[in-house]
């Protein structure tokens, strides 16, 4: 096992220089600019997964039109109201942004929440409106004009079905040079740095405190090795109690930041960092920081067959009866009696990309220069174009 960053091709340690992308507390502009009456009008409805939001704006931008930002929150019985079509029933109306003529011509959407959303957009309009789906609907395939979605949904070939290795992204290193010097004077611990982003659970993955805490140790290991400084940022579902166990066992110098709270130094980190170590929950977050350049490390957990990596270091286990445990066995019964396109596995995502060299398991290292990810952001605005030629 080597606590090196990685070796070169020559079996030199090497440090990479190139930056990343942001992260999910990215917080999107109502409208980029004026709307042009020869352009077409763009929605895109974004919800409370950052990681969603960040793809949205990714094509969005790639597409090079004017667009629209449409917050929506929603209420605790959209699940059940949700699935009954064109409705805006799951939604709080009073917390989401009006949705009011003159109708958009194409609607980017992600996540289940907004499907319904976008229906009854396209059912109000009276005119004909594209809806371009990011990720896995659960309504059916028939009812979007183009679904942008990644191997761990299983969808199955539809000539409206895009499936891209990765999900999208937009990296502007130029932005993370400038976030990472406007960053530098504020973190009050010395370089070099590795930059540790935390996610927390997913599905029947479950990002505990003893998780947090064989992270803490691991990357502190990393860290030690290098005379490394940590860079540490949360998500909206690091749990607090994982944040608080990850913190009272790092043993070299930290600056942590709490999601929500202030300044988001996520594109700074990435820009900073000489090494960065992902867990390995949020495909979104690992794809942002292995398009960085930097090597990257996936952190697994999760228990039994839950287990990202089988043959990782078993933890403890929580009792059966444990919140989170049956948080997890509820996970697990869901994705076992759901329809197969419905199911999800982010473990082949992990293996793809450690095949390719572009990431690997913590505790192990590089053998050469990672290679750049594939482009897939262009490929995907020109078929949403080509919907509306």
């Amino acid at each position: 096992m080597d606590d090196g960053f990685g070796l070169n091709a020559a079996g030199e340690k090497q440090s990479q220089q190139q930056g990343g992308d942001p992260q999910h507390e990215s917080n999107p502009s109502e409208m980029v600019e004026n709307y042009t009456p020869s352009l077409p009008r763009v929605w895109l409805l974004c919800g409370h997964k950052a990681g969603d939001n960040a793809q949205l704006l990714a094509l969005a931008q790639a597409l090079g039109w004017p667009y629209e930002v449409k917050r929506l929150a929603y209420r605790p019985y959209e699940l059940l109201v949700g699935r009954f079509g064109a409705t805006l029933a799951g939604i709080d109306r009073r917390r989401s942004d009006l949705l009011v003529p003159p109708w958009p011509d194409l609607v980017l959407t992600a996540g289940r929440r907004n499907e319904a959303v976008a229906l009854w957009i396209q059912k109000q309009a009276g005119k004909p409106v594209r809806i371009v789906h990011v990720g896995r609907p659960w309504a059916s395939l028939a009812r979007f004009d183009l679904i942008v979605t990644t191997p761990q949904y299983r969808l199955p070939a539809r000539d409206n079905v895009l499936v891209n290795t990765l999900p999208l992204y937009d990296l502007d290193r130029a932005v993370l040079r400038r976030e990472a010097e406007r960053w530098r004077p504020r973190l009050q611990v010395p370089g070099p740095f590795v930059t540790v982003l935390l996610g927390g659970d997913s599905g029947p993955y479950l990002f505990d405190t003893a998780a947090a805490r064989q992270l803490a140790r691991q990357v502190s290991q990393l860290a030690a090795a290098q005379r490394a400084s940590l860079l540490v940022t949360t998500s909206a579902r690091t749990s607090a109690e994982a944040v608080s166990a990850f913190e009272a066992a790092v043993t070299v110098p930290m600056r942590l930041h709490r999601y929500g709270q202030g300044d988001n130094p996520y594109r700074a980190f990435l820009g900073l960092a000489e090494a960065v170590v992902v867990t390995g929950d949020s495909i979104s977050m690992i794809t942002e920081a292995c398009a960085s350049g930097r090597p990257v490390f996936l952190f697994p957990f999760g228990y039994g067959r839950w287990a990202m990596r089988p043959d990782a270091p078993i933890l403890p286990r929580l009792p059966w009866w444990h919140r989170r445990r049956l948080k997890a066995w509820r996970s697990d019964l869901a994705l076992r009696l759901a329809p197969q396109r419905l199911r999800r596995d982010i473990r082949p995502m992990h293996r793809a990309l450690i095949d390719g060299g572009h990431a690997a398991w913590l505790g192990e290292t590089f053998r050469r220069t990672p290679p750049s990810l594939p482009d897939e952001l262009a490929r995907t605005a020109a078929r949403v174009k080509a919907l509306l030629a």
